[in-house]
């Protein structure tokens, strides 16, 4: 069980505490809607602070940390995992209210934003997701986010599979990321500026950009409105569990 459990007054009374099922389901129509968290509507018959006040209880608790790996374990016991090829992009976001890793962003004339980043499986199921400030360069994401599935897989033991290739686009073309990745036993598919074709690589980097559409069609990652970036990785964590969750669904219903 994910979720701590609430609060036991140990005088007794008080009102009721709402399902934690009913606060899931407000939580994912805030992601799906992009609404703001006050106007959340009336029929999920739970106050709007309380919902949001949940949300970051169960952030602090790691629960949406924890969760997405659930999912993951489900579906590589399922085998629709396949990591001989992983994916890595990145995506521009605005930020609406500014906070933690924002910067100038060099896509949206100089605006406050952030970049959401995406590792993925060959089928494009996102494994990491990540968060930096708009005008940080794309090839600086890319240790930590194969370092955090490295981290995350070989705490699993007898789980953890290496990846066989990454496969990137010129964004990523610096010879010590090409090194690091070397050392790390796993095969460099970057394509390299002004030298290779983007349609003889593109053909297995085609899957991020239906992923990026995936996490994209939940209206509230297309801004960024959470200060907090813990709290926006949070919500874009639960989105690519959404992700994952709907393939899995598939193959069990």
């Amino acid at each position: 069980m994910l979720i701590p459990p609430d609060r036991v007054w140990s005088k007794g009374g008080g009102t009721a505490n709402t399902p934690d099922e009913t606060l899931f389901a407000a939580i994912v129509y805030v992601l799906v809607s992009g609404c703001a968290w006050r106007a959340l509507p009336p029929c999920f018959g739970v106050s709007k602070s309380t919902v949001h006040r949940r949300f970051l209880i169960w952030s602090r608790a790691g629960v949406w940390g924890r969760l997405p790996e659930l999912v993951l374990e489900r579906l590589d016991d399922a085998g629709l995992l396949d990591v001989s090829r992983v994916v890595l992009d990145s995506a521009p976001m605005r930020a609406k209210k500014g906070g933690e890793l924002t910067g100038p962003s060099p896509v949206d004339r100089g605006k406050p934003g952030s970049r959401m980043h995406v590792l993925s499986d060959a089928g494009g199921l996102p494994l990491v997701v990540g968060v930096t400030a708009g005008n940080t360069h794309d090839s600086k994401a890319l240790k930590p986010v194969v370092e955090v599935y490295r981290m995350r897989q070989e705490a699993q033991g007898d789980r953890y599979r290496k990846p066989g290739y990454l496969h990137a686009d010129t964004a990523y073309d610096v010879p010590h990321l090409r090194k690091w990745l070397r050392g790390k036993r796993i095969g460099v598919r970057v394509a390299r500026k002004g030298i290779e074709s983007s349609e003889r690589l593109g053909r297995h980097r085609r899957v991020i950009e239906r992923t990026m559409s995936w996490l994209t069609g939940y209206r509230r990652l297309n801004h960024r409105y959470e200060r907090d970036p813990r709290n926006y990785l949070a919500i874009l964590g639960l989105a690519a569990t959404l992700c994952c969750y709907k393939r899995l669904a598939r193959i069990t219903t």
